[in-house]
């Protein structure tokens, strides 16, 4: 038997149609542009479904998983993984995943937030100015 949630925890259905829309976008995306699901689901987690800046980068995390199945499985299909390179692509983010994990529960939600902004417009003004 399962103990009661604490107080203030609160229960999230399954199929939520909010987070099922956040996690589609995110997962067309990912298969789509190859971007990680979170540059997607934090800003919609935090901006629609009124997730705290944490919060929605832990769940972030916790998708990628199958976001990362559902695709290398697609493109394996199709010959389109080369194995070394994606190996040593897993080793280095294994790595840096845990060195970020780490970072993420002593940053508070505003450097948070102004770090992840300027990530996403570092990212873009790169990319409109390269060829």
């Amino acid at each position: 038997m399962h103990e009661a949630a604490e107080p203030g925890i609160a229960r999230v259905r399954l199929l939520n149609p909010q987070l099922v829309a956040i996690g589609l976008a995110g997962g067309v995306l990912s298969g789509l542009l190859g971007v990680g699901g979170g540059i997607v689901m934090v800003p919609l987690l935090v901006l629609w479904a009124g997730y705290a800046q944490r919060d929605a980068h832990a769940m972030s995390l916790g998708a990628i998983v199958p976001i990362s199945i559902a695709g290398v499985l697609t493109y394996g299909v199709a010959g389109e993984v080369r194995l070394p390179e994606a190996t040593a692509l897993a080793l280095g983010a294994v790595a840096g995943a845990r060195v970020g994990a780490g970072l993420l529960s002593r940053l508070g939600d505003r450097p948070l937030k102004l770090a992840f902004g300027s990530f996403l417009v570092a990212v873009a003004v790169l990319m409109a100015v390269r060829r």
